[in-house]
Formats: C-alpha cells, structure tokens, sequence
C-alpha cells in the first residue's frame, strides 16, 4: 500500500506516566522503543493529577505497605485483585524513593524527608486512625512527575512521536499484534509502525460525560483499539465521580484540600459529612462524599441560587498554608469559579474524574483474557498499563493517591517485563496486508462526502446521554432508557460527515475519530452497569441498594461484538499475607 513503515523493539502508545515510566525501562535496557503520543507528553494528563502518590514512607507518623493494603481492599468494596494489590502497597515505596532520586521536586519536611498528607480512605492499623500516606509536591504532584519522567526519557534518547495519533492495532498472519497505524497530525499522513511488543498506555475516558475533570484528550482510544481487537474491557461500569468539581464547570479540587482540614458544607452551613461518614467525615472514600452531595442537593440542602452545589470552606486554614500546600487550587478557584478560597468558600459538586475498569491485565502489565473454563490466556506481545489497564488494583472504587501509584508501578513493571519479551522473541512479525487495510479503512472512512450529521452534534448529544443515564444513582429504568439512546446514537455514526477534507492539521478528523472510540467505550459502560444488579463503590443503585457478594463478587467483561457480557472471579488471594474477606465497607 505504500505506507511509510518504521521498525522499533517496543511501541507505547500514550506518553503519561505509565507509558514514560515503561519507556525509560526500556531505554535504559539499550532497546529501541518508540513513544507515540496525540499531545506533547508533557500535556498528558498525568500533569493534571493534584493532591499525591502514596506510600507508606512512615515519615509523619507509623504506617506499613499492609495497613495500605487493608485500605485498598477496603476502599475496592472487595472487587480488587488482593495479589496485584498486595504488589502495589509494597511496590510504592521504593517507586517513590527511586521518583526522589529521578529528581522529583517532592515538598519537604523540615527535617528534610518527604511531606505526607492526609487523604480519603487512608488508616492506621486496619482501619484505626488516620493516616498520613500521601506523598506531595504542593497541589501539582503529577506535574512534578510528569515532567521528570520526560526529563529522563530525552536524557535516555527515547524516540519520541509527538502529536501521533493512534488509529488501530495491526497483526501478523497468525493474528498476533506486531505494532500500529498512525497519523501524523501535522501532515495528515499515515505511518506503520511494527514492533516487537506493544503497550497501550492511552489514559482514561472522561470525555464520554459532558461534566468531567478530564481533558479533552482522554477519549478512551486505547480501550477502544482493544475492543476492536476482539479484546473485552472489564468492571467497565464502576467508573468514579470525584466528589469535588468545580460546580457547573468540573475541573478538579483535589481531595487534599480536605487532608489539609478543608470540610463542605450545606446551605445551611451544617458540615453534612458526619451525617453519612461519622468517623472519617470528610476524608471519606470518594464514593460515599460524592453520594452524601448528591444527596444533600436532591433533598434540597444544597446552595446557590437553584440549589444544585454546595460549598468547600478552606478560608479557616489560613493564606500561608494555602498559598504553600494548595497553590494551584487558589488559582483554579480564582479563574474558574470567581472566588478566592483564602476569604471564601468553593462551590463543589462531583465531576466525572477517574476510570476503575480497562484492559485486563496481570500484574506484569500483559494483557490477559478469558480462554475457557475458567482459565485465562496472554495476549501476545500486546500490554497495557495506567488508567487504560484493569490489573484491577481499583476494583469498584480507587482511593485518592493510588492512581499516580498504579501508573507508576505497573508501567515499571510492564516496562520490564517487555525487556524479558523482547530477548525471548527477537525477531520482529510481519504486518497482515488484511489488517493494514482494515485499520486504513477506518480512517477513509472519514473521507466520504455528502450531508448529514455533525461530529459535534453526536459528541453533545452522546455525552450528555451518558451523564443524564449513567451517573452517580443508576436505575434499570434510566439505565435502559440510555441504552437504547446510545443505540440509536451509535446507529447514526456512519451518517456523520466531515464538512473540511484537508489533511495538514485536521483537528477535525482527529475528533471525529475519537468519537468513535468515545461511543465504543460509552457502550461499554452503559451495558456494564445495566446488567450489575448490586450498588458497590461508585456503582450505586438505589433499586438495588446493598451489596451482593453471593452473586455478584465477579470482574465484568464487555465484549464489543454484540454488547456481549461474561465474568470471571476477583482474586482474592494476596501474594505472601492472609486474605481479607469482605465485610461491611463504612467510614
């Protein structure tokens, strides 16, 4: 076909922090890895993480990886995997350490160890006192991160594709997955690259609601290359509403706001988290604030003039501490909402912020799918790691912290075990024309002319479905009136044309083919969440109110083909300690 081709040892597709974390791995082993990425890495949306990373440094007061793990079982409502989340609590802190020594810019004690703050869902011994877990650089930790781990990837020579886009996975003859198709944005130009191994490492999918903390760019396209390569996406359904958005715009207060003794409050200025959460109040896990707001709203105790948000009051804690821990939460308050936090209160309300489910992996960041009676099967050559990736450390709600954690540890780790990959199978496969001509008909595709739809019209109108349909409260009635919508919503994608046909710089073409991969991934939400018949973690259902574990303590998996859904078992044997059984989840 005359495409232009490329050759490298390993493909990351996505330049966040997983995927910087994985490349510098595989830098440092002297193979030659690509980055593809549709934004400059450092406008990844790891930049945009706030509040920390934890780990049980101890340096603020005694803490241990297994306290942390009680917490990450806990706060998963018990669908995590306790053996990929044992591996991660004792993972963080040397992932931590080895950050400090890349030249992480972490806020600072006075006795010079690294500042820890207080955060939702974090203890002491098993669920005792509250811990100080979460490592900081003031109110920008992923910043921080971000831009170090690019740092060392340029020192490492990297080679980097900026402003890519990933348009689908390719195969040899025999089906296995040996690299991608890109477009260069700039030029409009197609480009192959064939690799040895490949890791998806898109971020998450917040785009698909209209009210989001999530950039533009996280459109879910790595979720949606999977389930085009027959790849199903698991616990789809349990996707978490941060409790603390700015009210009518969505951008992100984070939650250490409240570690640093933030609280909100009703129109009538009653701190309403001891209603719902008496011991940890307002450093209770996501899920449970961001339902007690809702509640407070629907029962008519919200503020502003239409009642529909309350208020974050943080003036008590005074301008010095502000301005040090919470910098840029003062400025995006200033600019976004009007008002000055040193003097006055926040207008919050949950925002659509973090995906739980994904691509199902191991704990080594290999994608892994279900292959008969129970046992499950590598994908060759294909991983996946960060927001993307369900190693299902997550499981039906993520503890604030852990995901900075989870992109850092697993994209290591996969990072790694690509270096094993690529020295068992040295030679690199050969593009199946077949599936070159499949992916470079998704993209002609969007060269047909004629009438009909806008991409901007079917992008409004899908993602306020899924706000209006699969938000914070589910029910069957409003979760089968959405599906049927989206249906109908996605019957109507192959009518959408392009009204500008130029290549250079078509950001136009780039939007139309995240909405297709918006919509995919929507579907799988919403069908998800129809058929889980329990509330647990974000998945909260009011005709369904308790949690079943007789019926329901299973992973979902969505498969594209026919909005199909299997299950599997949730792991819940940790790798070297004693199993947590669930019990009762309460804060």
């Amino acid at each position: 076909m005359g495409i232009p081709t490329r050759h490298f040892d390993a493909l990351i597709i996505g330049a966040g922090g997983a995927g910087l974390n994985a490349a510098l791995q595989l830098a440092g082993a002297d193979l030659r890895v690509a980055v593809v990425s549709k934004v400059f890495p450092t406008r990844s949306h790891t930049v945009a993480a706030q509040g920390g990373v934890n780990a049980a440094l101890a340096n603020m007061m005694p803490d241990s990886w297994h306290w942390h793990m009680f917490d990450t079982v806990k706060g998963s409502d018990y669908l995590g995997d306790q053996d990929a989340i044992e591996f991660m609590c004792r993972e963080a802190i040397p992932t931590v350490y080895e950050l400090e020594h890349a030249g992480v810019p972490f806020s600072r004690l006075d006795n010079g160890k690294i500042y820890q703050r207080p955060f939702g869902g974090q203890s002491q011994n098993f669920g005792g006192d509250q811990a100080a877990r979460t490592c900081a650089a003031a109110d920008r930790t992923g910043h921080a991160i971000l831009h170090t781990l690019y740092q060392q990837n340029i020192r490492a020579r990297t080679h980097f594709f900026d402003e890519f886009f990933a348009i689908d996975l390719v195969r040899d003859a025999e089906g296995i997955i040996c690299g991608a198709l890109v477009l260069e944005i700039e030029t409009g130009e197609p480009l192959l690259i064939e690799s040895k191994a490949t890791l998806l490492a898109t971020g998450g999918w917040g785009q698909v609601f209209r009210t989001t903390s999530n950039a533009h760019i996280n459109t879910g396209d790595g979720a949606a290359m999977a389930l085009r390569a027959g790849i199903p996406l698991m616990d789809m359904e349990f996707f978490q509403f941060h409790p603390t958005g700015i009210a009518g715009k969505g951008m992100l207060i984070t939650e250490g706001t409240r570690g640093e003794g933030g609280y909100l409050v009703n129109k009538d200025g009653e701190r309403f988290m001891e209603r719902y959460a008496p011991r940890a109040k307002d450093l209770a896990s996501r899920d449970v604030v961001s339902r007690a707001i809702v509640t407070e709203v629907k029962e008519g105790r919200g503020c502003g003039e239409n009642g529909d948000y309350v208020m974050l009051k943080l003036d008590h804690l005074g301008e010095a501490v502000i301005s040090k821990r919470l910098p840029g939460i003062r400025e995006s308050s200033q600019i976004f909402a009007g008002c000055d936090p040193v003097i006055e209160p926040i207008p919050v309300f949950p925002t659509a912020h973090y995906a739980m489910g994904g691509i199902p992996t191991d704990r080594f960041g290999r994608v892994a799918m279900p292959a008969g009676h129970g046992s499950e099967e590598v994908v060759v050559g294909l991983y996946a790691a960060g927001e993307c990736a369900c190693a299902s450390v997550h499981g039906a709600n993520r503890l604030g912290g852990n995901s900075l954690l989870d992109i850092l540890v697993f994209g290591r780790l996969a990072g790694k075990d690509i270096i094993e990959y690529v020295r068992e199978n040295p030679y690199q496969r050969t593009v199946d024309s077949a599936s070159l001509e499949q992916a470079m008909g998704r993209l002609g595709r969007w060269d047909q002319q004629g009438d009909g739809p806008t991409v901007q019209q079917l992008r409004a109108d899908f993602r306020k479905c899924m706000e209006d349909h699969a938000g914070v409260f589910r029910t069957e009635e409003i979760m089968t009136e959405g599906y049927n919508k989206l249906c109908e919503l996605r019957d109507r994608l192959p009518e959408v044309r392009l009204t500008d046909q130029s290549k250079v710089f078509n950001t136009a073409r780039i939007e139309a083919l995240e909405l297709e991969n918006m919509i995919d991934v929507g579907m799988s939400i919403a069908v998800s969440a129809l058929y889980r018949q329990e509330s647990r973690g974000a998945h909260s259902r009011p005709d369904y109110p308790e949690r079943d574990d007789q019926s329901w303590l299973k992973h979902s998996l969505y498969y594209r083909d026919g909005d199909r859904m299997d299950y599997k078992p949730v792991r819940t044997k940790p790798l070297t300690v004693e199993s947590f059984p669930p019990k009762e989840r309460v804060y």
